[in-house]
């Protein structure tokens, strides 16, 4: 397992294209494993802070008692379709998967310098905070001729990869 950061220090410019990604929609899809070890598929919302992948769920969520009992996740970022007749410059699908450490409730609301939100006085969300210790993550696009499926990943054993499909 590897935090965010040192995913980004090993093979930066996979990183960078994975966060644009990531970063191009607020709402990405988070799989995790029930009690009976069925998936689950939930709605989620990320963010990349301080080297870390970051994630919540408010309090008593299935999601959140799915993660605390088998930290095991894949998070799909926001799906963007190719448009018709620009495949090529489609910039592909991302995912991440791994383990979900919890380390505490989520922080209250703040602003940019770090103070408590005033604006519209509203209440801090209530739930529970986790990072991604990251065990693999893959970028799938496609090739410039757009006649190509090319499947980027990356793992702390395994490094960069890059396989192409026809």
């Amino acid at each position: 397992m590897a935090t965010w950061g040192e995913f980004e220090s090993d093979a930066p410019e996979l990183a960078l294209r994975v966060r644009r990604l990531f970063d191009a929609g607020r709402h990405k899809t988070i799989a995790t494993l029930r009690a009976d070890g069925s998936p689950r598929i939930s709605g989620i919302e990320c963010a990349f802070v301080d080297g870390e992948l970051q994630f919540g769920s408010m309090t008593g969520s299935r999601k959140g008692a799915d993660l605390q009992a088998d930290p095991r996740f894949a998070l799909h970022g926001p799906t963007v379709h190719p448009v018709d007749g620009s495949e090529s410059e489609w910039p592909g699908e991302a995912k991440v998967s791994g383990r979900a450490r919890f380390v505490g409730p989520l922080p209250g609301p703040a602003d940019a310098d770090g103070d408590a939100d005033t604006e519209a006085d509203a209440p801090a969300p209530e739930g529970d905070l986790f990072v991604a210790d990251v065990d693999s993550v893959v970028l799938t696009s496609l090739d410039p001729s757009a006649t190509k499926l090319v499947i980027e990943s990356w793992s702390p054993a395994g490094g960069l990869r890059r396989v192409e499909r026809t």
